[in-house]
């Protein structure tokens, strides 16, 4: 079930009228049930996958707790094992089996593995390490209840896409459950409402220039149509993952539940480094704490911390996807973030001084999404050459394009100095109300598709 399509809509109805009809205790039980089903709508028999990696961290954790030495870290090598384990062959069989035959044997015809990727898999093994990795250094009580630990993982609003949550972050609700305010159901719906905005109208219309022009690059020659490829990829990608993150989070708070931000106006930052501090918030703390610190940090000296920098991005790039493309995406931000660490160091620039910067990080960003996008790496490699030609062809993107984007640079302005969206989203009832009306009549008459179009971290 898409977030987009009329199925979860009432699929949604009907879980929140059931949750808040049904007595406390018995709450748990339905939204675990409820987060099954939507997962098994995907694909059934994958709901094995995920209930055994549940099973196993489960027990993992238990077993840290009560166990000394040598015992717990075999119950932390088990957990990781079975993760990382049925990650790697779902997502990287194929790619580690390619590349070994590139490598000794030159030329050879190498037939794909049939492995199809178990939706959310990403997403809902790194919740699983961060729990297990957690209980083992003492951060996190190990989870008594089954069907607790369950839910934490399969629950459906951040399942298939994140953003990742913490055990404390989502314990810290379950066992202090409170109904929401009338303010956080307001605020709630005005989030679920700017999900389906920023998907349906923004991503889906970028989605049309990027899907023709990655399709076939050498069809579209020349600086601008690499450009204005790139840059609606960009802005794409954008609209579509914190589309899904607003509408993820947005669902959570009905059910009271407050899940963390993902998205912060990422194409204002004024460095990379910056950049990664407000895109895929909850990926990019996930790396921090449990890679980049695990691995020393800035603890050891600048070359190890620039090599430290490196490593994690280039994991946060494979993390995207099993090709090459996504290693050297990763690798190129982890560049970027040495190179400006050496640098700039830990300045942040204020004022009128971050609007040159913020537009040279924004074609950084743009030019490494081209690997990000591109189906092959002798398609991006050619995409990149075309960026750095001369200036000819034409823009891909159409005066209604140009304007979506000045609209969405003005709206992300106003609520980066202005806070307009968090304003608006506890206004009083009539002009919230008039608010949506106007966004459900925009969603109507601008779609770009009568069909859903699929998340684009779904993939993922």
């Amino acid at each position: 079930m898409l977030f987009t399509t009329f199925p979860f809509l009432v699929f949604l109805v009907v879980v929140l009228c059931l949750f808040y009809l049904l007595p406390r205790p018995a709450r748990r039980y339905l939204l675990l049930a409820a987060s099954l089903f939507f997962y098994m709508a995907w694909n059934v028999k994958f709901v094995v996958l995920i209930l055994g990696l549940i099973t196993i961290d489960y027990f993992a954790a238990l077993w840290i707790r009560s166990r000394q030495g040598w015992q717990r870290r075999m119950a932390l090598l088990v957990s990781l094992a079975a993760n990382i384990g049925l990650l790697g062959w779902f997502k990287y069989a194929n790619f580690i089996r390619e590349t070994w035959f590139h490598f000794a044997h030159a030329g050879a015809v190498v037939q794909p593995l049939d492995i199809i990727l178990p939706l959310g898999i990403s997403f809902h093994t790194f919740q699983s390490i961060s729990y297990v990795i957690d209980v083992y250094r003492g951060e996190q009580p190990a989870i008594t209840s089954y069907v607790d630990y369950a839910l934490f993982v399969s629950f459906f609003p951040q399942l298939v896409a994140g953003p990742i949550v913490r055990a404390k972050e989502f314990f810290l609700d379950y066992f202090n459950w409170r109904p929401p305010t009338a303010e956080e159901w307001q605020r709630a719906c005005a989030m679920i409402l700017t999900g389906y905005v920023k998907k349906m109208i923004f991503a889906d219309q970028f989605m049309l220039v990027a899907d023709r022009y990655f399709a076939n690059p050498q069809a579209l020659p020349g600086l601008i149509p690499a450009w204005t490829g790139a840059i609606a990829f960009a802005l794409q990608i954008f609209f579509d993952f914190s589309g899904y993150t607003d509408i993820a989070i947005g669902v959570a708070l009905l059910f009271g539940f407050h899940f963390p931000e993902n998205f912060r106006r990422p194409y204002l930052a004024a460095s990379v480094t910056e950049f990664w501090r407000r895109w895929h918030m909850t990926l990019s703390g996930w790396l921090r704490d449990y890679v980049y610190i695990s691995l020393g940090g800035n603890r050891r000296g600048e070359l190890r911390t620039y090599a430290n920098l490196l490593f994690t991005m280039l994991l946060g790039g494979l993390w995207h996807g099993a090709s090459w493309n996504f290693v050297i995406w990763g690798g190129y931000h982890g560049a970027l973030l040495a190179v400006e660490r050496a640098v700039w160091g830990r300045k942040e620039l204020r004022g009128v001084a971050r609007i040159p910067l913020a537009s040279l990080t924004f074609l950084l960003v743009c030019g490494g999404w081209v690997f990000f996008r591109a189906k092959t790496l002798t398609a991006a490699l050619y995409v990149t050459g075309q960026m750095f030609s001369s200036v000819h062809g034409h823009s891909l993107m159409t005066p209604p394009h140009w304007r979506l984007a000045a609209a969405a640079l003005v709206v992300a302005l106003s609520e980066e100095y202005g806070s307009m969206l968090t304003k608006l989203a506890v206004s009083p009832a009539w002009l919230v109300t008039a608010v949506a009306v106007i966004a459900l009549l925009a969603i109507e008459i601008f779609s770009a598709s009568d069909q859903a179009v699929p998340f684009v971290y779904f993939q993922f």
